[in-house]
């Protein structure tokens, strides 16, 4: 179950900040795309380099594949089962001569806590047939530090060949997605993305290790005629939704080589970077629970026949943070379909009938009545009931052993009532350092087995439309309601400086 902790946060070497992201939900058939013109000759398309920063999402079922970056109809990269089933392995494909020649990982990058930087080069150009495509993820080379690979076709591409989709004209580049295969649209998000056409750049061109041995982002100076004709710069860092320079897909590589957006909208542009790595629901930690996670692991969906609950990827002990649930639907209107609850716990589910908050080192608060359980399966007043359409607010005080709960901008007395301008009436909580990893995490709870019911969690990055935006004290963040003074977003940096 990977996991950030306060410890595992890491420091940077480099002063370079990748400012946004764009979040790719698979379900919504999101992408972006680009038909490439004339310019790039048979002698350009013999090599290129391609480099991104990704996140991941959902993870690949024996059903599907997910590629983040697909040209015509056999160049890609992304994730896919392999020839024996086995999902998530990384896979790289390219088409030359009519053919397809590709590489299966051995390794199964399945973390979706962390971003991860992915390197390919080709060169066809090189004497010997391994080196005409080359892998890397985070600075190793695929071959030496991830186990070799489990199908390896690379003596297959013939020296001097070009490739028949990067470079040519008339055919589509997309980032998300590939037309290649069934349900092959990527989950998670990406930044820093680069096709350069005509040449093969240095994976340490792109990013470097850290003092603690951390692979970062390194800011790059490639020229414009560096990427060809047909190469792009993509740095998400636009908001529109036309294919221009004000657009998601907007080319910063000086080509103009602008892309056109396909479902996605402004929303799905984030601040989740890998220089800026922010908390989302873990889906690793979903066997009992069995909840549908989706939008860049911030929505949860439950299912009708479980109970349990969902945590997120970023543990803390110590500090004080801030985050918000909203509650978007319940599917029914009974009192046993709105066993909702909200809260923190030490660690995911452990049954199909858990109930949040029941047991030691749980703390949540309860939609049917706004009462709070904290470590027992009786509830005692806090606040009042919350229904679909409401924002609960969860500030945890590491430094305190306390959790507090507010509801729309207001927070509970411990009364029965939501009417406090700030945190004033504490829930007392275990020390993390009894836990059984010394963290708490944020949760989102199921008590009930009627209906499934849908939450959207904001750490910052919120999925959804925020009216009023409020930030934290380091002005980060994007909150419906004003974060408590002296609380911080779950993410890296504050973790870093705060925890």
């Amino acid at each position: 179950m990977p996991i950030f902790t306060v410890g595992a946060a890491g420091t940077t070497s480099s002063s370079y900040e990748i400012d946004n992201s764009l979040r790719f939900d698979r379900g919504s058939s999101e992408k972006l795309s680009f038909t490439q013109g004339s310019g790039d000759d048979t002698t350009a398309r013999r090599k290129w380099t391609f480099s991104t920063w990704i996140k991941r999402g959902q993870l690949v079922n024996t059903s599907n594949h997910q590629y983040f970056f697909g040209v015509g109809s056999y160049t890609l990269i992304g994730f896919r089962k392999d020839d024996v089933g086995e999902a998530d392995d990384l896979y790289v494909q390219v088409g030359t001569g009519s053919s397809a020649q590709g590489v299966h990982a051995n390794a199964k990058f399945r973390d979706t806590s962390a971003w991860m930087n992915i390197y390919v080069a080709f060169d066809s150009t090189d004497g010997t047939a391994a080196n005409r495509l080359k892998v890397y993820v985070n600075g190793n080379l695929v071959d030496s530090a991830y186990g070799d690979y489990s199908s390896d076709q690379r003596s297959s591409i013939t020296q001097n060949n070009e490739d028949d989709f990067v470079g040519n004209s008339g055919d589509t580049i997309n980032i998300g997605y590939s037309t290649n295969g069934t349900n092959s649209y990527f989950d998670g998000y990406m930044a820093d993305t680069h096709l350069l056409i005509g040449t093969t750049k240095d994976y340490t061109d792109f990013g470097e290790s850290n003092n603690d041995g951390i692979w970062i982002p390194k800011e790059t100076s490639f020229s414009t005629s560096d990427y060809g004709t047909n190469g792009f710069k993509l740095e998400y860092k636009q908001t529109g939704t036309s294919a221009n320079s004000s657009g998601l897909g907007a080319d910063t590589s000086g080509n103009d080589n602008h892309f056109t957006v396909s479902n996605l909208t402004s929303v799905d542009q984030t601040t989740d970077t890998p220089t800026n790595n922010y908390c989302t629901i873990n889906p690793l930690d979903n066997y009992y629970t069995g909840a549908t996670i989706s939008e860049g692991n911030l929505k949860v969906v439950s299912t009708n026949s479980n109970r349990g609950w969902n945590i997120g990827t970023i543990g803390v002990s110590q500090g004080k943070w801030y985050w918000e649930i909203k509650y978007v639907a319940s599917g029914g209107s009974t009192p046993s379909d709105k066993w909702n609850h909200i809260g923190i716990a030490d660690r995911g589910a452990e049954s199909s009938s858990d109930i949040l908050g029941e047991s030691n080192y749980q703390y949540s608060v309860f939609e049917s009545d706004g009462k709070v359980y904290a470590s027992s399966a009786t509830g005692t007043t806090y606040g009042a009931a919350f229904s679909t359409g409401d924002i609960v607010q969860v500030a945890l005080d590491l430094d305190n052993d306390n959790v507090y709960f507010g509801l729309n901008g207001q927070w509970g007395n411990g009364s029965g009532s939501w009417n406090q301008a700030s945190p004033s009436s504490a829930v007392s909580i275990q020390a993390p350092s009894g836990t059984l990893g010394g963290n708490y995490f944020p949760a989102i709870g199921d008590g009930g087995v009627n209906v499934a019911k849908t939450w959207e969690a904001n750490f910052g990055n919120p999925t959804f439309s925020i009216s009023s935006s409020n930030s934290d004290g380091n002005s980060y963040g994007n909150f419906e309601y004003a974060v408590p003074s002296g609380y911080y977003e779950k993410k890296k940096k504050n973790l870093a400086e705060f925890g």
